[in-house]
């Protein structure tokens, strides 16, 4: 037998303010239409004054807990990927292990941008392989409105808030690709290009600082590089494009979703899609993104879903999984 980490339960958050396109037309140079052209998006959410990255993953852990039935107290860990954590520290995922009433269990932060998640679901697949854990929460959650320069017009209609949140738990499979769970992974990074996507402050600068992108760069290495660890964590699996069910991938800007898919070879149609209505909330998207299929009715038991992100670093990775 093969020890698999199995999704038992996904959910998300999404805070409650709402922000069309349309408010950025009052203070920026452009217009609904624009951004919509340029990545697809038409409405973000924000988080209120006061509401944290913590609280953010801690209604989104509250979800999948319920959706799959599962008690906060038999977590075994918990990970939590974010780039705007409450504070330097203690983690992010320390807070949502003591809003649950976790006790018994660990918890840590993984920060690779929004690539974030991906790495985070690999981690907690090699904890529960391992047998270090039985059951993790995997957690993105992301507040990006709090680093955004409202003078960028490139940059600050492009990202949004939110949380989602998986449970995993092992289970007993056959060893073969037909078992449900984490079925491959791959996970990538280069340093070389670092200035192509970061935020400007930190403890250095002793200053929160703000995001920093090139577009058009990041465009061109997202797409080159999705489409390859995507191919490379199927072929780990044994697996090809023909039998994916459903791609599942960061929510960044639509055209770099849809240039990824052809690259795969994988019709629209079977790519789970929501950048229209979360904007891109980093290491939020994939999670977010897939409770909303589940609800949509699209992912179902069995299906076969792909994973993939890029962040800055530059991070990228991404993975199969039978759900």
């Amino acid at each position: 037998m093969t020890i698999r980490a199995v999704v038992k339960g996904v959910g998300h958050y999404l805070p409650d303010r709402v922000v069309p396109n349309s408010e950025f037309e009052k203070t920026l140079d452009t217009t609904n239409e624009w951004i919509i052209s340029r990545s697809g998006i038409e409405r973000r959410h924000f988080a209120a004054d006061g509401e944290t990255t913590s609280q953010l993953a801690t209604r989104a852990v509250h979800a999948a807990l319920g959706s799959a039935g599962f008690d906060a107290a038999d977590v075994d860990a918990i990970i939590v990927a974010t780039s705007t954590p409450d504070h330097t520290f203690p983690s992010v995922a320390t807070m949502v292990q003591n809003a649950i009433g976790n006790t018994k269990g660990y918890a840590f932060d993984v920060q690779a941008v929004c690539a974030g998640f991906v790495f985070a679901l690999s981690n907690a697949n090699a904890l529960i392989v391992s047998g270090q854990a039985k059951s993790v929460l995997v957690i993105g959650a992301e507040t990006f409105s709090r680093i955004m320069d409202w003078t960028d017009r490139s940059t600050c209609v492009l990202f949004g808030d939110g949380a989602g949140a998986l449970l995993l738990v092992a289970e007993e499979g056959q060893g073969t690709n037909a078992d449900r769970g984490v079925l491959s992974t791959d996970l990538n990074s280069d340093g070389r290009y670092k200035d192509i996507l970061y935020v400007d402050g930190g403890v250095a600068t002793q200053n929160t600082g703000v995001l920093r992108m090139e577009g058009r760069e990041v465009f061109r290495h997202a797409v080159e590089k999705l489409a390859a660890t995507a191919h490379t964590a199927l072929d780990r699996a044994g697996l090809g494009a023909d039998d994916v069910d459903w791609v599942v991938p960061h929510q960044a800007n639509i055209r770099i979703i849809q240039s990824t898919a052809k690259k795969l070879g994988v019709g629209m149609d079977r790519v789970v899609v929501t950048v229209q209505d979360h904007g891109n909330t980093s290491a939020a998207s994939i999670p977010l993104a897939l409770a909303v299929g589940v609800e949509r009715g699209q992912i179902k038991q069995g299906d076969l879903i792909v994973t993939e992100a890029i962040g800055g670093g530059l991070a990228w990775g991404s993975v199969v999984i039978r759900w």
